[in-house]
């Protein structure tokens, strides 16, 4: 490392050769830790090859701690194969090198002292059952080097400086992808900032729904078909183009970069379980944004407890469905088109097992008439954040489903069609956190450099910079593994666990990300004028849909130890 400043952010002046050999050497004891760990856990919830409900729910403190654990060290793997990458690329700059030296530094330490699930909630390995002599491994030397050299207050200072040099570039430090995606990126976030981020505060205070001049310049830029395959009509892009997309848009405003999820899922759904005859009459018009669709799935007592749905759908005479219910939690409702709806065919069962999925069409609503068909009502639920699409509660009485419309023409199949779309759903939803961290990074970062105190500028006070420096690494962390998943699912590999890992630290730091940023705004950032008011609400959500935290613990927690 050659540049003076830099030297100086570092106690033992860390060499680039050493940075990468010592996070190298580090991983390998982290990765020891865990496999410790989960031994312990399996012993006491473990019987007979299975995860005993009972015995999970006991330990279920320690078995959320192991996910964190197990996030934590897939997190640091990704880093370094980020850091290898851009090193034999000539890319694993300054800015690059000082995220990694931080985030290693940072994450080894809070293994060993100590990971915040949430504000209050905090696992140390003794809870995971650890002993002194199964932590050993901690004591490695390049774990001493990290912890004691990596997270400095020189090296967050010097990345500010950094930051403030480079304002102009999209990300802070390179992201590791190949040129077409970064030229997607580009593209999109110059949409973001001339058709989405001068309104979004505006529609957000109004409770506005975002205008459908946006949703039609986002249909011919293909945001609706970039994953669905060219044979219908859509682009066939990879899933790490839905996470760059999913994150610029949702850098301008998280209703915006929000707008594909639907049609994510809708699309996963019928390629997954659709018939031929489904997928030709769906996908193209899906794709083009000709067609709307909305996810009809949670109820008003259930929860994430999806097996425990109670509305119903009764065959007809006809061959058609009824369907007779109440839904909550429904996103865009009113003026979509279609509803991919989870309802019991099977009044008898009381489990997922019993449940199927529909393609139910409906007439998009006007503010007058948000629901005008029969058989559905509706009304919407005011929101702290998130807004753009509005939630809604409906309500279903003999609402009438073409019998065609259950998806793969055949009963009972509902939950588990759904099941399939959660990784590609939970990628997508870290890319929005990814965005939303990203937004208040930008919101604190412009406020720090204008506000004044004391004859100086808000970032000059290494408390604000601190904050500034750690919502740009915790980024960066988060969005390695959010890409990694993507990966993953993109090669055809099973990435339920590492989807979950993205989801459920992505949450933690845009929520971290926007509250920090709030902050440097003192008491302004508690005025509805300001956008960081916006951007914190919006972060909020994002620990809860799409699997709440502890929900995405237990998912990954079960995966770790079954």
């Amino acid at each position: 490392m050659a540049h003076d400043g830099q030297n100086a952010a570092m106690d033992d002046a860390i060499i680039l050769d050493d940075l990468l050999a010592l996070t190298g050497a580090a991983v390998t004891p982290a990765e020891t830790i865990l496999d410790k760990a989960r031994e312990k856990l399996r012993e006491k919830v473990v019987s007979d090859g299975r995860v005993s409900g009972r015995a999970g729910e006991a330990n279920q403190t320690a078995a959320h701690g192991l996910a964190w654990l197990a996030t934590y060290v897939e997190s640091l793997r990704q880093m370094q194969n980020w850091a290898m990458r851009l090193n034999e690329q000539g890319k694993f700059g300054e800015v690059e090198q000082l995220i990694h030296q931080i985030a290693f530094g940072e994450y080894l330490a809070q293994i060993a002292g100590g990971i915040q699930m949430n504000q209050t909630e905090i696992v140390r390995l003794p809870d995971l059952g650890l002993s002194p002599a199964d932590m050993a491994a901690l004591d490695a030397p390049a774990i001493a080097t990290l912890t004691r050299s990596g997270n400095t207050q020189a090296a967050r200072t010097r990345l500010v400086e950094l930051m403030q040099e480079r304002k102009a570039e999209i990300t802070v430090g390179n992201a590791g992808l190949e040129e077409e995606l970064e030229m997607i990126r580009e593209q999109f976030r110059r949409f973001a900032l001339e058709k989405v981020a001068p309104y979004a505060h505006d529609w957000h205070l109004k409770d506005e729904l975002i205008p459908m001049q946006v949703i039609e310049e986002l249909a011919e830029m293909g945001v609706f078909g970039l994953t669905i395959p060219e044979e219908h009509g859509g682009f066939g892009l990879s899933k790490a183009s839905m996470c760059v997309v999913s994150e610029e848009l949702s850098r301008g405003y998280i209703g915006v970069g929000s707008l594909g999820t639907r049609s994510e899922i809708a699309a996963e759904l019928i390629l997954a379980g659709g018939t031929d005859d489904q997928k030709e009459r769906w996908l193209p018009g899906l794709a083009s944004g000709e067609i709307l669709p909305t996810a009809v799935f949670t109820e008003p007592n259930t929860g994430s407890d999806l097996g425990s749905l109670r509305t119903r759908a009764t065959r007809d005479e006809t061959g058609d469905y009824r369907i007779t219910g109440n839904k909550t939690w429904i996103t865009h409702a009113a003026r979509t088109h279609v509803m991919t709806l989870l309802a019991r065919t099977d009044p008898d069962s009381t489990d997922h097992r019993g449940l199927s999925m529909f393609l139910a069409e409906k007439t998009p609503g006007t503010d007058e008439a948000p629901f005008p068909d029969d058989g559905i009502s509706g009304g919407e639920i005011e929101v702290l954040g998130y807004r753009g699409m509005k939630e809604y509660e409906l309500g279903f009485d003999g609402f009438r489903v073409r019998g065609d419309n259950l998806l793969g023409g055949e009963e009972g199949k509902g939950f588990k069609q759904l099941m399939e779309t959660f990784e590609s759903a939970r990628i997508q939803t870290a890319a929005r956190a990814i965005g939303v961290a990203q937004s208040a990074l930008d919101e604190g970062m412009q406020y720090a450099q204008d506000r004044k105190q004391f004859g100086k500028p808000l970032i000059a006070f290494p408390r604000v910079s601190d904050k500034l420096a750690m919502m740009a690494v915790e980024i960066m962390v988060a969005r390695q593994l959010t890409y990694f998943s993507a990966w993953e699912k993109d090669n055809g590999h099973r990435c339920d666990l590492e989807a979950g890992m993205a989801k459920l630290l992505g949450a933690r730091v845009a929520w971290a990300a926007a509250d920090n940023a709030l902050q440097i705004h003192g008491g302004n950032g508690f005025a509805l004028e300001y956008a960081i008011s916006r951007v914190l609400c919006d972060a909020r959500i994002l620990n809860i849909f799409e699997g709440a935290a502890e929900i995405q613990a237990q998912v990954i927690a079960r995966r770790l130890l079954g």
